[in-house]
């Protein structure tokens, strides 16, 4: 059977439309941390977005380790309808020094469990908000790594931690960026909220940007798609006449 020429242009664009699905979908499923950077020796509230990747699948259950080798004195979470939070403890090796205190233990694990009929569904997101503090001021980043349960018992663990200079691993752990906090005395003030606005709006860019690329692609492929059927009707309107 003869396949017509419109058939397999109609064929091709399926086909790339779903490549470009596949390449786009991932960089969206990520578990991240929300706003990506904050100022190092504050406080600061933060949220693990949890995206459901899964299309039968719904997540029931969020496990985030908090790293030992930077303690926090404070870890408080948000209330959320439907979501139980437990916290965690863990003697610490060295005290930590918070407000004149010795500090001997701090949260290392908060876990987010979904109350009867609460579910992250396909297609969903939930945000797990907690304030955090005070942040190190002797490191650039904090890694959390974080288990996503699901209600058919699949376990994805984002815990593998980015290389620099390597690619992105497939399950990363969400990452944390401290940046330098403003030095005592500057003349600016709110600079340390304007270094947090521009870590939001860092992360805020880098999505836009994966999006305006997603979108960039698609219209390459529906242009194709447009000037293969011109082509087409010109061929049948010459034939015709």
């Amino acid at each position: 059977m003869r396949i017509s020429p419109a058939r397999r242009l109609a064929a091709a664009a399926t086909v790339a439309a779903a490549s470009v699905l596949a390449l786009a979908g991932p960089a969206f499923a990520h578990v991240t941390v929300q706003p990506g950077s904050t100022p190092q020796g504050g406080y600061s509230a933060v949220a693990f977005r949890v995206p459901n990747e899964s299309d039968t699948a719904s997540t029931v259950k969020l496990e985030v380790n908090l790293p030992l080798d930077h303690p926090m004195a404070s870890v408080r979470t948000q209330p959320i309808p439907g979501w139980t939070a437990t916290l965690e403890k863990s003697k610490l090796d060295k005290p930590l020094k918070s407000h004149g205190k010795d500090i001997t233990e701090a949260v290392s694990k908060i876990t987010w469990t979904a109350d009867a009929g609460t579910k992250i569904g396909p297609g969903q997101y939930q945000d797990f908000s907690v304030s955090l503090g005070a942040m190190p001021t002797d490191t650039e980043k904090l890694t959390f790594k974080a288990l996503q349960t699901y209600d058919n018992g699949d376990v994805v663990r984002w815990i593998d931690e980015t290389k620099d200079g390597q690619p992105e691993p497939a399950k990363p752990a969400p990452v944390l960026t401290l940046t330098k906090a403003a030095a005592a005395g500057d003349h600016h003030a709110g600079s340390a909220d304007a270094a947090k606005d521009q870590g939001a709006d860092h992360t805020a860019t880098s999505s836009d940007d994966s999006t305006a690329r997603t979108l960039g692609v698609v219209g390459i492929v529906v242009g194709v798609i447009g000037a293969g059927l011109g082509v087409l009707g010109l061929r049948r309107k010459s034939s015709a006449s």
